[in-house]
């Protein structure tokens, strides 16, 4: 609201997209106009024009300067500004005379869209033969008027709708239907139902009947909000003026509103979605809802908690741009791995943490001396891990009797009783060096806490990343904060698990029956980016995180885009030649390399092209495991197929996509396993995924020498 009159000023995505490719020097100057306009949109110093030939007789333009304008939408009635385009003049111009906003009279959703078209062809077919086959039903040939109309399609775009023949003519029309319609529209061709899509969009019928000129009431509607926020202090002006791309700060799906917002969740809740659904964006939020609304008082305390230390710094700077202070000192956030320890030095608890393998090697070895011959040392870390830690098994009789249920290898009991001395002598080595395995603390943690009821004092755990815990950790979670209302958030998607642990939350004692919610729409990476991505998946055993199968059904992105660039070379030279040039061409048409990361599967592999780009006159940044990106520091990013996960860019190179590399060669996986070795290739197909997936407009990938099997 305005500070000086009763006025309502609001900003569209549209508008936050336009000025944020603006120049620079446009830039304030835009910014200085819109501190202005805030404070008095009826100032008689605002030249409103009246735009020729606008099919919407409510835009106006305004003045930036001479050679930059704003399009503005003023209804008739009431006291409401909204802006929705900024641009050189002609353009500024082209832009509006091609759309319209209407509030839709089904779901009293506020829509902007263009109408330039409807009345074309969506594709100009082929001539005629002279006896032309009977034409293929259209592709919402069985979807009524009354139920497009349900689902939010304007009545406008009726015309075109029931014109599209098929998902590529779906593609080409997709600039002319607003995001939340495209969205019905897509689901749909996915082969869900009306019924479904209501339920997936989250659209119900309005209460009352919609009022289609009251455009204030219209930006209450949650799809509204999802592209148009009410701007109400200075403050979040300034916020939105200064990180204008950082739209998950303010805009959310209506499927994503709910969950924030929905504060009766009578137990655990699991948030499944692909690869940029924005999962963690409504888990900061889910935080930032608690805290403020749901255990308000200055001693409630909430935990946001993921599997990696990176990943949980990342997700403390983004939550501190997104919460105020006040909120922000109750929000925790740190991996599971860093609470676990924290937790234990404060109960005295007297042992060193065993994260990795590089950590436990020395010990396998004295371990592996007592193996039997016949049995390659992959079997025993596998068996280990697989059975003996999962089992909590502390006895050869215990061992005897365990289930190995997916293993590969059948052993025999006397088998049994020649490796049960390997696992002894491993335990007895890390014993003697006062050292533990994560996994035995996380148990000693539950004992702790057993021990010690409430000791963890949180009202609310926030989980990211889900996939990538295994069933100990969920056991631990479980017991770290009363069972209750809105005890437990969970997000994942076992699609991108890449440390293979798989487990079943109701079996750690994490009831989500009945609270089990699909993100669908990835707003990040463009569609041929994704089918490419999940085509790697297709086939392989994708679970729910809750012993049940997964699949992508309805899964897609609104933006079509264009598919990877695939590039082979004969040798390394050629690839860092061809990448250097890439790269150049890239920052020559305006790109920021900070905004650009190649990726590689290993850490050795990042810095031999690191070092090869460099030598090339190529500004890089090493994004370590243990440290956030510092978004402040020029040049290309490098990062390995882990660390990318949970960042984003506008450009990825993956390079040294080549054969032993991607999949890395499973030296550490018994052969005779075909269950590990399936598990193994999934979980290297999971790293692929989720490095392409980190790409927001482009994807290269780049093969030297022998060029992995999977491209």
């Amino acid at each position: 609201m305005s500070t000086a009159l009763n006025i309502k000023v609001a900003i569209s995505t549209d508008f936050m997209e336009s000025f944020a490719n603006l120049p620079e020097k446009i830039q304030k100057k835009a910014s200085k106009f819109l501190r202005e306009f805030r404070q008095n949109p009826a100032s008689s110093g605002i030249n409103y024009e009246k735009i020729q030939s606008a099919r919407d007789p409510n835009f106006r333009s305004v003045r930036i300067d001479q050679d930059y304008r704003g399009i503005i939408l003023k209804p008739e009635s009431g006291d409401l500004y909204m802006l929705l385009w900024v641009a050189r003049h002609d353009d500024a111009y082209d832009w509006a005379r091609s759309r319209v906003a209407t509030i839709n009279a089904a779901t009293g959703s506020l829509q902007v869209y263009t109408v330039d078209e409807v009345q074309a062809p969506v594709s100009t077919p082929a001539a005629p033969a002279k006896k032309p086959a009977p034409a293929a039903p259209a592709l919402f040939a069985a979807i009524s008027d009354a139920e497009l109309l349900q689902l939010g399609i304007p009545e406008l775009l009726l015309p075109l709708v029931r014109r599209i023949q098929n998902e590529a003519e779906l593609d080409a029309s997709e600039r002319q239907v607003p995001p939340d319609a495209a969205e019905a529209l897509y689901l749909l061709a996915a082969g869900y139902s009306v019924e479904e899509s209501l339920k997936q969009l989250e659209k119900a019928p309005p209460s009352s009947p919609v009022d289609t000129s009251d455009f204030v009431a219209a930006l209450d509607n949650p799809d509204s909000q999802r592209r148009f926020c009410l701007v109400t202090d200075d403050k979040a002006l300034e916020a939105m003026l200064d990180a204008p791309l950082d739209q998950w700060r303010i805009f959310l799906h209506p499927s994503q509103r709910r969950l924030v917002d929905k504060l009766d969740f009578k137990g655990p809740v699991l948030v499944l979605g692909g690869a940029g659904t924005g999962k963690t964006v409504v888990a900061m939020h889910r935080a930032r809802r608690l805290a403020e609304k749901a255990f308000p008082h200055a001693d409630d305390r909430i935990l946001f908690t993921t599997f990696t230390k990176n990943l949980a710094e990342d997700i403390r700077d983004n939550l501190k741009k997104l919460c105020p202070a006040d909120v922000m000192k109750r929000i925790e956030v740190i991996n599971l791995d860093g609470w676990i320890a924290n937790y234990l030095r404060q109960q005295k608890w007297d042992y060193d943490l065993v994260f990795n393998d590089s950590q436990s090697s020395a010990y396998w070895e004295a371990a592996l001396l007592k193996k039997p011959a016949e049995l390659p040392e992959a079997f025993f870390k596998d068996e280990w891990q697989a059975v003996i830690q999962a089992q909590n098994i502390r006895t050869e009789e215990e061992y005897l009797k365990a289930p190995r249920l997916g293993r590969g290898r059948r052993i025999s009991r006397v088998d049994r009783k020649k490796i049960w001395p390997v696992f002894q002598e491993y335990r007895s080595q890390l014993d003697r060096a006062g050292k533990k395995e994560f996994i035995d603390a996380t148990r000693d943690a539950m004992d702790f806490l057993t021990q010690k009821p409430g000791s963890a004092k949180y009202r609310a755990i926030i989980v990211d990343e889900a996939q990538d815990m295994n069933a100990h950790a969920f056991s631990l979670l479980r017991k770290m904060v009363p069972e209750g209302a809105n005890d437990i958030f969970i997000v994942g998607d076992a699609h991108q698990r890449i440390y293979g642990h798989k487990f079943s939350l109701s079996s750690c004692g994490v009831n989500i029956r009945g609270r089990s919610r699909k993100l669908l729409i990835n707003y990040r990476t463009t569609e041929k980016i994704r089918r490419w991505a999940v085509a790697l998946l297709e086939g392989r055993k994708i679970d729910d995180l809750d012993g049940n199968m997964d699949d992508h059904r309805g899964y897609r992105s609104l933006v079509k885009g264009l598919p990877p660039e695939i590039q082979h070379f004969p040798n390394l030279d050629r690839e860092v030649e061809f990448l250097a040039h890439r790269i150049k061409t890239f920052v020559a048409a305006g790109g920021d390399l900070r905004n650009a990361c190649l990726v590689a599967r290993t850490k050795h592999s990042r810095d031999q092209y690191g070092k090869a780009l460099k030598a090339a006159g190529i500004d890089t940044l090493v994004i370590a495991s243990n440290s956030s990106d510092k978004s402040g520091v020029p040049g290309l990013r490098l990062a390995t197929m882990h660390r990318v996960k949970g960042l984003e860019f506008d450009i990825v190179f993956i390079a040294g996509v080549n054969d032993g590399a991607i999949p890395l060669s499973a030296r550490d996986i018994d052969p005779e396993d075909e269950y590990a070795l399936e598990e193994g290739e999934t979980r290297e197909r999971s790293l692929l995924y989720v490095a392409a997936t980190r790409a927001k407009r482009e994807v290269v990938i780049t093969s030297s020498g022998k060029a992995s099997k999977w491209i």
